[in-house]
């Protein structure tokens, strides 16, 4: 019986120590722990989808707007200007062009690609006149689609137009009765990029 409580009461200060020991490494563990923190504000800057003609250096409202060495001049009044439409009417007498150019801005703040230039068919009229325009250098005659060709965000590329009255191989192929009017048009398909 003296045995038995000696053995119970061994077993209880050997617990009494293991819990002692227990609380002893918790409490030291949590002596040696730490926490690090992120923590910080994300400021988003407003989106914006904008291909316009551009304009001219504050604080002028004009639009970048050159015609080229040689070309018949366009008075102002016979040619307008919003961010997204440029119009003219030029007279031309043969032998005589009009060539001009003017900025496609990406005023946005998203990359876009032109997909498409489609431009009036003047086929009608390809005997005696030459409808051209040149997007950042490179040459359509005609609608082309497919394109993929990169405007970054804040860029801007040049657009010339050239419209050239000719003489044909043929004299009869000229206008002889009336003048003949030909409306042009050119349009410039954007999509993100």
């Amino acid at each position: 019986m003296i045995e038995m409580e000696r053995q119970k009461n061994t077993q209880m200060f050997v617990i009494a120590i293991l819990a002692v020991a227990i609380l002893t490494m918790s409490v030291g563990f949590a002596l040696y722990s730490s926490t690090l923190n992120i923590t910080g504000n994300a400021n988003l800057a407003k989106a914006k989808w904008s291909i316009v003609w551009e304009k001219e250096a504050s604080p002028s409202t004009d639009y970048k707007y050159s015609e080229s060495t040689g070309s018949v001049q366009v008075a102002a009044a016979k040619r307008t200007f919003t961010d997204t439409d440029m119009t003219f009417e030029v007279d031309l007498k043969p032998e005589e062009f009009y060539e001009f150019t003017v900025y496609a801005k990406n005023a946005g703040t998203f990359n876009a690609k032109l997909k498409a230039i489609t431009l009036s068919d003047v086929s009608a009229h390809s005997k005696y006149l030459k409808y051209e325009v040149y997007y950042n250098g490179t040459k359509y005659t005609s609608t082309t689609t497919g394109l993929s060709t990169a405007l970054a965000a804040d860029a801007s590329v040049p657009v010339k137009v050239r419209v050239e009255y000719v003489l044909p191989e043929d004299e009869d192929d000229l206008p002889k009765d009336n003048d003949v009017k030909v409306t042009l048009s050119a349009s410039f398909d954007y999509e993100q990029a």
